[in-house]
């Protein structure tokens, strides 16, 4: 299957933490006595940030369950196991590169091609967020005993024999940010304004549910605050002269998706 790129949609903001937030880490190298559960820090600076794995698997699996019935997806059909044994993930994947053009999932996120089916590769790219220089500055101000963060202390009792079992976890402190962008591929022009509603679904999703670990327990709320929004037609990549269109918000969906037009045989 011919995937053709008309253009690229640049989507980028801000994600202010509005409660503590836990994206964890390997503890394979942990220190003894060090923290119990520490969060995953840029191996150069050593500060927090947030893996685009992370808030790009969030925003699938919330707007899998938005879309579910929708998509016919409420029990188990079309769903593969990415995750062990013991430890089972289950998500929405298409079996054909002809089936996930269709579907406004894997259309977005990708597929991975099963029972001799094409991969049907993701139409979203989506970049590690990395704290704002004013949230480095203030966190590098901040008397915890950590980096940027912060030290969480909890205590998980045994319902039957009442024994404690207390553990520490780490956070970034409420009031951090971080900066985020998506990088949308415009394939189309009659999937596009669907796609990208789509996408100002899951992030809104997200600031109604939580991001990283623990979100029952009071963690990971965020607002996720667009910025802007910009389209750049390939053919201006091309050129000399870099032309982008800029929008605030998706209400101004259509001005973004006329600054393709044209450069689609089949629009």
């Amino acid at each position: 299957m011919d995937k053709n790129i008309l253009g690229k949609v640049q989507i980028s903001g801000k994600i202010k933490c509005l409660t503590g937030l836990h994206i964890g880490a390997s503890k394979e190298n942990m220190e003894i006595g060090a923290i119990d559960s520490p969060v995953v820090r840029d191996p150069v600076t050593r500060q927090p940030y947030i893996p685009g794995s992370s808030l790009k698997g969030k925003m699938r699996s919330l707007l899998e369950r938005a879309l579910s019935v929708e998509l016919g997806i409420a029990g188990t059909t079309k769903r593969r196991n990415i995750g062990t044994r013991n430890n089972e993930i289950w998500i929405h994947v298409c079996d054909s590169a002809e089936d996930a053009l269709q579907c406004p999932i894997c259309r977005i996120f990708g597929s991975t091609g099963h029972n001799g089916g094409k991969n049907f590769p993701a139409r979203l790219a989506v970049r590690d967020a990395y704290l704002t220089g004013d949230s480095v500055e203030k966190l590098s101000d901040i008397d915890t005993g950590l980096q940027y963060t912060e030290w969480k202390f909890e205590n998980a009792i045994d319902r039957v024999t009442s024994a404690a079992n207390p553990r520490q976890l780490e956070r970034v402190p409420r009031g951090a940010e971080f900066d985020f962008e998506l990088i949308y591929n415009v394939e189309d022009l009659h999937t596009v304004e669907e796609d990208l509603k789509n996408l100002a679904l899951a992030i809104d999703l997200i600031t109604l549910d939580s991001l990283g670990g623990h979100g029952s327990r009071g963690y990971g709320k965020v607002d996720i605050v667009i910025e802007c929004i910009k389209g750049i037609p390939v053919e201006s990549l091309k050129s000399d002269t870099i032309i982008a269109v800029e929008i605030k918000s998706l209400k101004e969906l259509s001005s973004l998706i006329t600054t393709f037009r044209g450069k689609s045989s089949g629009a």
